[in-house]
C-alpha cells in the first residue's frame, strides 16, 4: 500500500545543509496499523508529509497503491490526496464558520459526490455525534472536534488514514475515545494507518512501531514481539 525507497528529506539551515530523514526504506502492507514514534525533532511529521505528499523527498521514491507520487505534478497530487489519503491534525484544523456537518461535506462538494449529505450524515453516525452537526466547532469539545476531524478524513472512503499526534491535544479519556475510533477505522474499514504518536495506548494497538531518532530508524518490528516501543 505505501513504499519508500530510499527516501531522505534535506534542507538548508543557515546557509548549510540540514538532513531531517536520512535514506529510508519502509513498507507497510495494505490494512496495516502503524506508529510512528520518536522525540521532537526525529523526523517523524516529516515522514508523514513525505507519505502524504505535502512535501517532496530530496532522494527517493513514495510509492501510495502503486504510484510513483515523487513523479507527479500538484494538480495530480490533489486529485490522489482527494481518493485516497485521509489526514487527521493534532489541532483539528477545522473551517470555524462551517458547522460540523459542513466540515465534512467540504471535501465531498470537493469531488462532486450527488449524495454528499447522506454521507455526511452516516459519518456522523459512524463517530457517534449524529445529535451535533449543526454545532459549530467553537461548541464542541476537543474530542468532539477531532470526531468530526477523522470523519471528514474519512468522507472520501480514502484506503489510507494519516494522522500526526492525533490524540496529542486531548485529555485521556477523550483520547481513548479517539483511539478505539481509529482502531475501529483501521479493522472494520481495513483502512491502513499510519500515525505519529507519543500516545503509550496507541502505541500499544498498533502493529508495527517505527523507532525514529535524529532522522535515522531506530527499529522497526511487530508489537507482537512484545518488545517496549
Amino acid at each position: 500500500m505505501i513504499e519508500l525507497r530510499g527516501v531522505s528529506k534535506t534542507v538548508l539551515s543557515g546557509g548549510k545543509p540540514l538532513t531531517i530523514l536520512h535514506p529510508l526504506n519502509l513498507l507497510v502492507s495494505p490494512g496495516q496499523f502503524l506508529c510512528v514514534v520518536g522525540p521532537s525533532g526525529s523526523g517523524k511529521s516529516t515522514l508523514l508529509g513525505l507519505i502524504a505528499g505535502l512535501d517532496s523527498p530530496s532522494t527517493g521514491q513514495v510509492v501510495v497503491d502503486g504510484i510513483d507520487i515523487t513523479a507527479l505534478d500538484e494538480d495530480q497530487l490533489s486529485r490522489l490526496r482527494g481518493l485516497k489519503i485521509g489526514f487527521v491534525f493534532q489541532f483539528f484544523n477545522l473551517i470555524p464558520s462551517l458547522t460540523a456537518l459542513e466540515n465534512i461535506l467540504v471535501p465531498l462538494e470537493i469531488a462532486g459526490v450527488s449524495t454528499a449529505a447522506e454521507r455526511g450524515k452516516e459519518l456522523l453516525r459512524d463517530v457517534g455525534l449524529i445529535g451535533r452537526g449543526h454545532h459549530y466547532p467553537s461548541q464542541l469539545s476537543g474530542g468532539e472536534q477531532q470526531r468530526i476531524a477523522i470523519a471528514r478524513a474519512l468522507a472520501n472512503n480514502p484506503p489510507i488514514l494519516l494522522a500526526d499526534e492525533p490524540t496529542g491535544n486531548l485529555d485521556s479519556k477523550n483520547g481513548s475515545e479517539i483511539i478505539e475510533l481509529l482502531v475501529e477505522v483501521n479493522q472494520k474499514r481495513m483502512t491502513t494507518v499510519v500515525l505519529v504518536t507519543h500516545d503509550q495506548e496507541l502505541l500499544d494497538r498498533a502493529e508495527v512501531v517505527l523507532s525514529l531518532r535524529d532522522g535515522k530508524t531506530v527499529r522497526s518490528q511487530p508489537r507482537a514481539a512484545g518488545s517496549e516501543p
